[in-house]
């Protein structure tokens, strides 16, 4: 069983090996080593890449008790080998898996619930909760995370005996059993973990929770630590500051600006309709009484070719079809026709029930005018 480096020092980034095997397996060319500083997928967090002399790592994962790195091409069993891991993926990792002990430490303490779920994904953090955290709660979590990191406090890494173990209290999603591996943020958290993670939280720099949304019977959130918190609060501000340069507010108004040009928006759109309406009641007493009617129209949205539609199919006594947009790309809505027979001659896209249909047709206004009016 080869020696796991990473368990002693999470920061080793190169190391000495000897070839212990090598296999075809899925993803690539399967090697064991007889020790090794990448860490195997495993407790939500991802399988380290980087080299093994000159051949990629594509992945690490943990089989049969062995650490097993998946490799794009082989290596010769017994041969020696320099391996480096990909460091930047591998201390995002520790960030990420750091800030998220703190995190759920603090939601547990507080709420005396369970942290069921955790994802260490290429982009954010998922961590599902057994409690309706309500929204409300979460500034002050997250103060208090950044607290722990403003004050510095170290990750300390422990093996307790059995009769310490028994005695201690850590989180842990099942009943663990002989050499237990324990991670602690004093203040914050206190959990068995097999991960890899920083010395001090000071190297997370920052956390930030970025979304809350129900999930089973409680919560599930994502965050970010370190590097890409901190990318994502660049990117807001980026936002906010774009936000208030073209709303001529404080940046600290832009919510309130948007909600303003949101109720405009809304007035200006109630009396367009209002416009729109009286101009359908214009052409469905246009054709009032003359069988089935075509029109084109322009720049009617999807939503107005229904109403346009229905308001001249009431009054025209016949069937009606309404088009909107230029050659190729035209929108519809028809009633009384078979909206797959047109589909199938116009090269359409849509349906409907009741004698009503609206969708898209890939034809010229040629095409169309002699298919309704053959």
């Amino acid at each position: 069983m080869a020696q796991r480096i990473y368990e002693g020092d999470a920061y080793s980034r190169a190391f000495d090996a000897y070839v212990t095997g090598c296999a075809p397996g899925k993803g690539g060319w399967l090697v064991t080593l007889d020790r090794t500083a990448f860490y195997p997928e495993g407790g939500g967090q991802p399988g380290d890449m980087g080299l093994l002399g000159s051949v990629r790592v594509l992945d690490t994962r943990e089989k049969d008790g062995e650490v097993v790195h998946v490799c794009g091409a082989p290596l010769e069993t017994g041969a020696h080998v320099h391996g480096e891991i990909d460091w930047a993926r591998r201390f995002d990792h520790m960030q990420q898996h750091s800030g998220e002990h703190i995190v759920s430490g603090l939601i547990c303490a507080r709420f005396g619930c369970d942290n069921v779920g955790f994802h260490l994904g290429a982009k954010s953090v998922v961590i599902d909760f057994n409690y309706p955290i309500p929204p409300e709660a979460l500034p002050g979590i997250e103060r208090a995370a950044n607290e722990a990191i403003w004050e510095n406090r170290p990750f300390l890494v422990s093996h307790p005996g059995p009769e310490a173990l028994a005695a201690l209290e850590y989180r842990s999603k099942k009943e663990l059993h002989g050499d237990v591996r324990i991670v602690e943020c004093p203040g914050a958290d206190r959990c068995a973990c097999c991960g890899t993670h920083v010395k001090s939280a000071g190297e997370l720099g920052l956390i930030k929770i970025t979304d809350r949304k129900p999930f089973r019977e409680g919560v599930r959130l994502e965050m970010l630590a370190g590097a890409r918190a901190y990318d994502y609060v660049c990117m807001a501000a980026a936002q906010n500051h774009a936000v208030s340069v073209l709303a001529s507010v404080p940046e600290g108004g832009t919510a309130g600006a948007v909600e303003r040009l949101q109720a405009e928006l809304a007035s200006v759109k109630y009396r367009c309709v209002g416009l729109e309406n009286r101009v359908f009641a214009q052409y469905a007493e246009q054709y009032a009484g003359k069988g089935d009617a075509l029109l084109f129209l322009d720049g009617l949205t999807p939503e107005a070719l229904r109403r346009c539609c229905l308001a001249v199919a009431e009054r025209c006594g016949g069937r009606c079809a309404v088009f909107s947009g230029e050659d190729g790309e035209f929108h519809y809505a028809v009633s009384g026709y078979d909206a797959k027979a047109l589909n199938a001659a116009l090269h359409g896209r849509g349906g409907g029930k009741n004698g009503f249909a609206q969708g898209s047709a890939a034809a010229a206004r040629a095409e169309i005018e002699a298919y309704f009016l053959k």
